[in-house]
């Protein structure tokens, strides 16, 4: 425990830090679409390392049941009312990598997709929150803190102060963690009440309505005692008009009580030195074994097998949010002017999926892709590669560019939200930097920011120092964890 922790434990009167229940869709490796599954996997564990029993409440999914059936414990069951609906909630227990799982059962919600998508996927999470609430009081955990994340368990806060006057779920603290307010949980108020009961009177620009329909993520932050996101400048950014998507005003009103807290990445999970999906494993001192990474890579992707020429790589999204337009407008241009090679791991819009295959085509040997995802060839790509591309619109946190600097892969990043926050611009005069960056969301400077990472490339002291420099940075979640520490402490 930090002296700042222990300080405050002492100006509260307290002796030990609070207990804390974290509420989340997914959670990984149980369940796991994106990077909210990777915190909420991760940060339990490192709050522990603090003293503080921290412990998760998630939907018990399909993918979760098929592996993991055999290890729950059946707790106990109840049922939902949920408007009309009444439906079954079994809550089963799992102990996994030492951190307490609780998993809310229903075969209807949960028994097929994470996410339905439309209508039915705000039912699933209105199902969701309702359960969690009704089973606080019979839970073998008295949690002092609900953190909440994202807009499918941000009516938490708002019910609980609500419709449980006195009851223990009243005198709960909440926190609520934006991961991307992008994703808000929109709803016609007529569905609103049906779900959740909830009267006229909090149908209101005041509480949960937002540019005409009821809206989850801005109930969320009016209700909860604080709120934060996953990135310093990302908590900045969403107070603007360009990236506030409506919730600009009423989080410029709660500004005191809005923070950043910068993501960590599992340093046990990604760790080029044990990483049991290379092909072989390297240090910060002793980087043979990346070399060896970037060959397999080539071999495997079908690029020319050239260990003097330069890989670009993006494990990504195929969508505007993630710049890939930017990567659209002017890939022509640079494989046709500069020795280099590009690959890309992901999915997304049909337009820039079909973009790159026929890139892929036009540049064999040289531009290269897999539509979908594998996580043994990312985590190839991570340390095979020598620049890794982030060129997002915006970008709330990003675990991409830490997990690229741990395996000693240069990140060339947009300076917006997380990314600002965790790659240092190379200083030519200085040699200080983990990094390449440009601040305009514009395809021109994105490629003038890449034309220089591949003259840095050129000069092996230059590329030495940068690499050493990433693989330097501490991007693992202790430092996360004391300030998620601090914050709890402080709604008390």
């Amino acid at each position: 425990m930090t002296k700042e922790l222990r300080d405050i434990l002492r100006s509260k009167g307290r002796t030990k830090l609070p207990s804390v229940l974290l509420a989340s869709a997914e959670c990984a490796p149980l369940s796991k679409t994106g990077g909210l599954a990777d915190v909420v996997g991760t940060l339990p564990k490192a709050l522990g390392s603090l003293g503080i029993d921290a412990r998760v409440i998630t939907p018990y999914h399909r993918c979760i049941k098929n592996k993991y059936a055999d290890r729950v414990e059946h707790m106990f069951y109840f049922y939902v009312q949920l408007g009309w609906r009444r439906e079954y909630a079994g809550i089963e227990k799992l102990e996994l990598d030492g951190v307490t799982v609780y998993l809310v059962d229903n075969e209807h919600y949960f028994g097929d997709r994470i996410y339905w998508g439309g209508e039915g996927e705000i039912e699933q999470y209105a199902f969701f929150t309702r359960a969690v609430l009704d089973a606080l009081p019979n839970l073998d955990f008295e949690p002092e803190v609900v953190h909440c994340n994202d807009w499918h368990t941000a009516m938490i806060p708002m019910l609980a102060r609500t419709q449980y006057p006195g009851a223990v779920q009243e005198r709960l603290r909440f926190l609520l963690t934006i991961h991307n307010n992008a994703f808000q949980g929109k709803l016609s108020f007529g569905l609103a009440k049906d779900l959740f009961g909830i009267g006229d009177g909090y149908l209101t620009s005041a509480f949960m309505e937002l540019n005409g329909c009821a809206n989850f993520l801005k109930a969320g932050c009016v209700f909860a005692d604080k709120i934060n996101t996953v990135s310093p400048s990302y908590a900045r950014e969403i107070m603007t008009d360009y990236y506030g998507e409506g919730l600009e005003g009423i989080l410029k009103a709660r500004e005191d009580d809005v923070s950043g807290i910068i993501n960590g990445i599992d340093r046990k999970l990604f760790d080029p030195r044990k990483d049991p999906l290379l092909p072989a494993h390297f240090d910060r001192a002793h980087r043979r074994g990346k070399a060896v990474c970037k060959a397999e890579l080539q071999r495997r992707m079908g690029l020319e097998p050239n260990p003097e020429v330069p890989i670009f790589a993006m494990v990504t999204r195929m969508t505007e949010q993630k710049g890939f337009d930017l990567v659209a407008c002017v890939l022509d241009e640079l494989m046709g002017r500069e020795e280099m090679q590009f690959m890309l791991l992901g999915s997304g819009e049909e337009r820039f999926e079909n973009f790159m295959r026929a890139a892929e085509y036009r540049y064999k040997g040289r531009v290269c892709s897999y539509i979908g995802y594998h996580a043994e060839l990312a985590n190839l790509i991570y340390a095979g590669s020598d620049f890794f591309l982030m060129p997002s619109r915006y970008e709330p946190c990003g675990l991409s560019q830490m997990i690229a600097m741990r395996y000693g892969t240069v990140p060339v990043v947009r300076e917006t939200g997380g990314l600002r926050d965790t790659v240092a611009p190379y200083n030519r005069f200085t040699g200080e930097g983990t990094g390449f960056c440009f601040a305009n969301y514009d395809a021109w400077e994105m490629r003038d920011a890449i034309r220089t990472a591949l003259g840095c490339y050129k000069n092996k002291e230059i590329m030495n120092g940068l690499i050493n420099n990433a693989m330097k940075a501490d991007f693992g979640f202790d430092r996360s964890a004391a300030e998620y520490a601090r914050l709890y402490l402080c709604m008390l």
